[in-house]
């Protein structure tokens, strides 16, 4: 079998209001909407994998004209190798960013063909630790009022998802009170029961982070995740080391290097590659295989159709996160994918690889 050629699709669908976090400024009026970017990968012997990616600029673009002439040729069941092509095909402009996530989207695209051509599910193919794995909720946006705050977070438990996350470090660190009167409220109305994360996308200093932890404490939080700038590994073990909440990062990290030393610097409790930037399936497993070794439990980040697969096959893993705002969108790009039962979730026992097919009126209606 051998690559013969790699396409994309960009899908924009417009309906979905827009969200805020933390370090997100606030969102210009009429913005909004939900994207997304799927490769195809063709072969000689009519097997297509679909890779899935950011719609962010450029990724596209390298894919294209970056990497579409490193793939066409080869046997795509050799991913390591196809793997090591492209890391060094990109070294110049892109060990990180959106050449990484070019990169990532093709892995996956890579992985669901090998997975289609052998007739497997991907979890079974990757060697399953199980076969459904625990999810929860995450959302709880800073532009949404204390209102639509506790409606999503109670909307997620009466689905049975009884752990939740909400956003932190609103204004960009800026509304301390506010932050705290949120979660109380939160935790009011959710009761004693309900897992409760916080998660500051990078908003805080190391010192007001220790400061809101020590705070954060008395509502039984579950984790604190991205206290300060991704980049500040040694802010990350200061507060690592100040409070009893698990500290949760790595989204924003890309390759097993970036993690090797975000984990033996003391950065993260739990540990939350993104297959989407990190390096896509390939790099996933060795991270998730790193974080093993350091006895650190794996809770990925967005991608859930993707993560749920990989989950299955995590020993380490915590829990998946199962997104609102990501729900909005595949229920438009996909014919159908597996739905959560209580806040556990299982891909697909009997569809070949990721189990996903692009469905043809959105790809009609909404392609870029």
């Amino acid at each position: 079998m051998q690559i013969t050629d790699v396409t994309t699709t960009v899908l924009a669908y417009p309906e979905g209001g827009p969200i805020q976090d933390a370090t997100i400024p606030t969102p210009r009026e009429g913005s909004g909407g939900r994207s997304q970017l799927f490769v195809h990968i063709h072969t000689d012997a009519m097997v297509e994998g679909l890779g899935v990616g950011s719609a962010s600029p450029g990724t596209r673009d390298v894919i294209e004209r970056g990497l579409k002439d490193v793939l066409i040729g080869q046997d795509p069941f050799h991913i390591e190798k196809i793997w090591n092509d492209m890391f060094w095909r990109v070294r110049g402009y892109g060990r990180k960013g959106v050449a990484f996530c070019a990169l990532s989207a093709v892995d996956i695209g890579l992985w669901d063909l090998k997975a289609k051509a052998l007739g497997l599910p991907l979890y079974r193919l990757l060697g399953p630790f199980a076969e459904e794995v625990p999810i929860y909720g995450s959302g709880g946006w800073t532009n949404f009022n204390e209102e639509e705050l506790i409606a999503e977070m109670a909307g997620y438990v009466e689905q049975g998802i009884p752990r939740v996350k909400m956003k932190v470090g609103k204004d960009f660190g800026h509304s301390e009170r506010e932050d705290l009167a949120r979660l109380a409220a939160v935790r009011k109305a959710l009761g004693d029961d309900v897992a409760i994360y916080v998660d500051a996308n990078n908003g805080y200093y190391p010192k007001q982070a220790i400061y809101m932890a020590r705070e954060f404490e008395q509502y039984q939080v579950g984790w604190f995740e991205e206290p300060v700038l991704a980049d500040d590994v040694e802010g990350l073990a200061q507060i690592r080391n100040a409070t009893t909440i698990p500290i949760a990062t790595g989204e924003h990290e890309y390759t097993k290097y970036g993690f090797r030393e975000l984990i033996a610097r003391g950065g993260a409790d739990i540990v939350q590659p993104d297959v989407g930037r990190v390096g896509g399936i390939t790099e996933w497993m060795k991270v998730a295989h790193i974080a093993h070794g350091f006895n650190l439990p794996v809770a990925p980040h967005a991608v859930q159709l993707v993560h749920l697969h990989l989950a299955c096959a995590t020993p380490n893993l915590k829990v998946v996160e199962y997104m609102n705002v990501g729900l909005q969108g595949d229920r438009v790009w996909y014919t159908e994918f597996p739905q959560q039962q209580n806040g556990v979730w299982a891909p697909f026992k009997d569809r070949p690889g990721l189990g996903l097919t692009l469905n043809p009126e959105a790809v009609a209606r909404y392609s870029v």
